[in-house]
Protein backbone atom coordinates (compact mmCIF):
# COMPACT_ATOMS: atom_id res chain seq x y z
CA UNK A 1 0.00 0.00 0.00
CA UNK A 2 1.11 3.81 -0.17
CA UNK A 3 2.91 4.93 2.63
CA UNK A 4 4.82 8.13 3.19
CA UNK A 5 6.78 8.29 6.28
CA UNK A 6 8.00 11.43 7.74
CA UNK A 7 11.50 11.80 9.95
CA UNK A 8 13.64 14.39 11.39
CA UNK A 9 11.59 16.42 13.41
CA UNK A 10 12.32 17.60 16.77
CA UNK A 11 13.16 20.96 19.21
CA UNK A 12 15.50 23.20 18.58
CA UNK A 13 16.25 27.00 19.64
CA UNK A 14 15.47 29.56 17.64
CA UNK A 15 18.09 30.07 14.87
CA UNK A 16 18.83 26.45 15.08
CA UNK A 17 17.73 23.92 12.29
CA UNK A 18 16.57 20.59 11.14
CA UNK A 19 16.75 18.36 8.17
CA UNK A 20 13.02 16.77 7.57
CA UNK A 21 12.84 13.68 5.55
CA UNK A 22 10.08 11.86 3.36
CA UNK A 23 10.60 8.14 2.27
CA UNK A 24 7.16 7.28 -0.42
CA UNK A 25 6.68 3.42 -1.27
CA UNK A 26 3.82 1.74 -2.97
CA UNK A 27 3.21 4.25 -5.69
CA UNK A 28 5.38 5.84 -8.43
CA UNK A 29 6.93 8.45 -6.67
CA UNK A 30 9.39 9.73 -9.31
CA UNK A 31 6.06 10.56 -11.14
CA UNK A 32 4.83 12.72 -8.65
CA UNK A 33 5.17 16.42 -7.67
CA UNK A 34 6.12 16.52 -3.36
CA UNK A 35 5.40 19.06 -0.92
CA UNK A 36 6.05 19.89 2.39
CA UNK A 37 2.92 21.29 4.64
CA UNK A 38 2.19 22.70 8.30
CA UNK A 39 -0.13 22.51 11.01
CA UNK A 40 0.38 24.69 14.27
CA UNK A 41 -2.40 24.12 16.80
CA UNK A 42 -5.50 26.35 15.87
CA UNK A 43 -4.38 27.04 12.72
CA UNK A 44 -5.24 25.31 9.22
CA UNK A 45 -2.90 23.93 7.43
CA UNK A 46 -0.26 25.52 4.87
CA UNK A 47 1.68 24.59 2.07
CA UNK A 48 5.47 25.36 3.15
CA UNK A 49 7.23 24.47 0.01
CA UNK A 50 7.00 22.35 -3.60
CA UNK A 51 8.85 20.78 -5.60
CA UNK A 52 7.93 19.41 -9.08
CA UNK A 53 8.92 15.59 -10.50
CA UNK A 54 12.39 16.77 -12.35
CA UNK A 55 13.75 18.33 -9.14
CA UNK A 56 14.41 21.65 -10.99
CA UNK A 57 11.17 23.92 -10.10
CA UNK A 58 10.81 24.54 -6.44
CA UNK A 59 8.36 27.47 -4.72
CA UNK A 60 7.92 28.03 -0.74
CA UNK A 61 5.50 30.32 0.57
CA UNK A 62 6.91 33.79 1.35
CA UNK A 63 7.94 32.99 5.55
CA UNK A 64 9.73 30.73 4.64
CA UNK A 65 11.89 31.57 1.01
CA UNK A 66 15.57 32.09 1.35
CA UNK A 67 15.53 29.42 5.10
CA UNK A 68 14.18 26.63 4.07
CA UNK A 69 15.40 24.23 0.75
CA UNK A 70 13.33 21.67 -0.50
CA UNK A 71 14.97 18.67 -2.45
CA UNK A 72 14.26 15.49 -3.44
CA UNK A 73 15.93 12.32 -4.06
CA UNK A 74 13.92 9.87 -6.96
CA UNK A 75 16.52 7.22 -7.04
CA UNK A 76 15.80 7.13 -3.23
CA UNK A 77 11.95 8.01 -3.05
CA UNK A 78 13.24 10.67 -0.75
CA UNK A 79 11.96 14.06 0.16
CA UNK A 80 13.78 16.63 1.89
CA UNK A 81 13.06 19.79 3.72
CA UNK A 82 16.37 21.44 5.19
CA UNK A 83 15.09 24.14 7.83
CA UNK A 84 17.47 26.83 8.79
CA UNK A 85 17.41 29.69 11.08
CA UNK A 86 14.15 28.36 12.55
CA UNK A 87 11.70 30.71 14.64
CA UNK A 88 9.30 30.10 16.98
CA UNK A 89 6.87 30.81 14.64
CA UNK A 90 8.12 27.83 12.18
CA UNK A 91 6.11 25.46 15.32
CA UNK A 92 3.88 23.37 14.24
CA UNK A 93 3.26 19.50 12.77
CA UNK A 94 5.25 18.74 9.32
CA UNK A 95 3.71 16.75 6.48
CA UNK A 96 4.68 15.24 3.22
CA UNK A 97 2.72 15.14 0.88
CA UNK A 98 2.74 13.89 -3.13
CA UNK A 99 0.14 15.16 -6.11
CA UNK A 100 0.25 14.25 -9.39
CA UNK A 101 -0.50 18.12 -10.12
CA UNK A 102 0.20 20.16 -7.18
CA UNK A 103 -0.03 23.73 -5.97
CA UNK A 104 -0.82 25.55 -2.55
CA UNK A 105 -4.36 23.68 -1.85
CA UNK A 106 -3.94 20.40 0.14
CA UNK A 107 -7.21 19.21 -1.74
CA UNK A 108 -5.18 17.90 -4.58
CA UNK A 109 -2.44 16.20 -2.49
CA UNK A 110 -3.82 12.45 -2.87
CA UNK A 111 -1.29 10.74 -0.82
CA UNK A 112 -0.11 11.94 2.93
CA UNK A 113 2.44 10.71 5.65
CA UNK A 114 1.48 11.20 9.46
CA UNK A 115 3.48 14.07 10.43
CA UNK A 116 6.56 15.02 12.55
CA UNK A 117 6.53 17.61 15.03
CA UNK A 118 9.17 20.55 14.79
CA UNK A 119 9.54 23.12 18.21
CA UNK A 120 10.88 25.90 17.94
CA UNK A 121 11.73 27.64 21.31
CA UNK A 122 12.93 30.79 21.70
Amino acid sequence: QVQLVESGGGSVQAGGSLTLSCVGSGYAYSNYCMGWFRQAPGKEREGVARIYTDNGSAYYVDSVKGRFTISRDNAKNTLYLQMNSLKPEDTAMYYCAAAEWCNWSASVYKYWGQGTQVTVSS
